[in-house]
């Protein structure tokens, strides 16, 4: 009987394996880091060969590790950092550039250009999403405009495109395959036939040629065909959000998580129904289970949450260690009357402004370290308030009767007591963190799990699910009205930096 399945969960920032047993808990884990590569303002790129080493690593540490061996694994799930691109030669393997990651900006003149008379919203009745630099499409057209001979070979289906599930796909099985979730954050999907639009392909000038087929994000795509996992199938593949989202047991509609990572990413479940919205929120693939129908979200993407706890340790050196801003931040009561709002790359959802650049407003001289660390931590609590506003807006508009009563929790900043009460507070419901935190990585566990017989049905999943920790409002609808005025007047000064 194999008793494991294991979850490679490659993010921005590092890569991961991670085993579980049956009950979703965590066995073991193995990690490496990669390098962040800026070589200009607004870029951020990877090194893919880099992260496939580190992904083989990881591999191979955890189940070293634990002592296990490739008989000891039922199957491999795979979650990813989602739009971020790779082009790759067919023949050899080898990456033409390094890979464009979600954050970059160099896109920016290639998509206004893209959507021409009909603005941002050109494509967003097809695929769910706003003409954006953030999208995996439009990197993928720089990519071909401007490495020397990439788009003669690309049309002689010499290279393969892939976001990071394709790379490391690639790389374990040789199958050039992507999940309905990915595919639908490239632009270049419809989401209602759950196939590449050739439309859209000819128009952002990407040959089909290149593209991986889409699959659904539960089957046996190939068996991994060489290392210690050898023989193995990898049979789960779920973009980042939505994996956390399936691990968080938001399968009914109306369910809703959030993750604290780099970025924040909410995801309410739609059902089988792709609800388009009209206040500034994505329409997503909340995941596909085999041949069923597939399951939709809505979705609010912030660029910078944790990243800006990053930036307030490297760039201004105030703390040492990210866990260091939390203490920091109770050494006052408030934030001194300062907001910080984070438009590194400019603003994501609801607002969608690429123009915009980072503020610190309300400055006095009464204003120290200590209110500065928590305005950094209160910034990612309104920008989620922003988000739930657009949801809710969304779906009394469109009257789905869906109602955010209770909002799941997880990554790397839910450990921090002070943000999550300061969540509760603003958004005046219940944040629940679940004693299983891995939910990204387990989520594509359960996904790969689910499709060789490992786990039985979706019930084993919510039944495993398990609250840990909730916090609850106390602020008086005052004093929050009033953080809420405060925080947009800081934002919109962030407006019409960029020509």
């Amino acid at each position: 009987m194999r008793r494991y399945v294991a979850a490679i969960d490659q993010g921005t920032t590092s890569s991961r394996c991670i085993v579980f047993d049956r009950q979703g808990r965590v066995v073991g884990v193995a990690q490496r880091e990669h390098e962040q590569i800026f070589p200009r303002p607004g870029w951020v790129e990877h090194d893919a060969r880099t992260i496939w080493r580190n992904t083989e690593s990881v591999l191979g540490e955890v189940l070293a590790d634990l002592d296990l061996t490739a008989a000891d694994i039922a199957a491999v799930g795979v979650t990813n950092q989602r739009e971020t691109t790779v082009v790759w030669e067919r023949e050899t393997g080898t990456p033409i550039h390094n890979a464009i990651v979600w954050q970059d900006t160099r896109t920016d003149r290639l998509v206004a250009e893209l959507g021409g008379d009909e603005g941002p919203a050109r494509y967003q009745d097809r695929t769910g999403l706003p003409l954006s630099t953030y999208f995996a499409g439009p990197k993928l057209r720089w990519i071909l405009d401007h490495v020397d001979g990439a788009r003669q070979r690309a049309e002689a289906g010499e290279l393969c495109f892939g976001t990071i599930d394709s790379w490391v796909l690639w790389n374990l099985t040789g199958e050039n395959v992507t999940d309905v979730t990915n595919a639908s954050r490239t632009m270049l999907m419809d989401l209602r036939t759950l196939d590449w639009d050739t439309e859209i392909c000819a128009e952002f000038g990407v040959p089909t040629a290149m593209l991986p087929r889409i699959r659904s994000s539960s089957e046996v795509y190939g068996e991994i065909t060489a290392g210690p996992l050898a023989g193995v199938p990898v049979a789960g593949i779920l973009g980042d959000q939505q994996a956390a989202t399936f691990g968080q047991a938001c399968l009914s509609p109306g369910e809703a998580k959030n993750t604290y990572g780099t970025g924040n990413f909410m995801l309410l479940n739609t059902g089988e129904t792709a609800v388009f919205s009209k206040h500034g929120l994505l329409t997503t693939v909340c995941y596909r289970l085999g041949e069923r129908p597939p399951v939709y979200a809505l979705e609010g993407s912030i660029a910078v949450t944790g990243s800006l706890v990053q930036w307030f340790r490297d760039n201004l050196g105030i703390i040492s260690a990210a866990e260091e801003i939390e203490a920091l931040a109770r050494e006052v009561d408030d934030n001194g009357g300062a907001y910080i709002v984070p438009a590194f790359s400019g603003l994501f959802a609801p607002r969608w402004r690429p123009d915009a650049r980072g503020v610190i407003a309300g400055l006095t001289r009464f204003v120290n370290r200590s209110h500065l660390a928590r305005a950094v931590l209160e910034s990612t609590a309104f920008q989620t308030r922003e988000v739930v506003d657009a949801m809710r807006a969304d779906t009394e508009s469109q009257r789905l009767g869906l109602e955010l009563t209770t909002l799941k929790v997880d990554g790397g900043m839910v450990g921090n007591d002070l943000l999550m009460q300061f969540q509760s507070d603003i958004l005046d419901v219940p944040v629940v963190r679940p004693v299983v935190n891995e939910t990204t990585a387990l989520g594509a566990a359960y996904a790969a799990g689910l499709a060789v017989g490992y786990w039985g049905g979706t019930d084993e999943i919510v039944a495993n699910w398990t609250a840990d920790k909730t916090w609850r409002p106390t602020m008086t609808a005052e004093n929050r009205d009033q953080r809420l005025a405060e925080w947009n007047k800081a934002v919109e000064r962030t407006y019409g930096w960029l020509d």
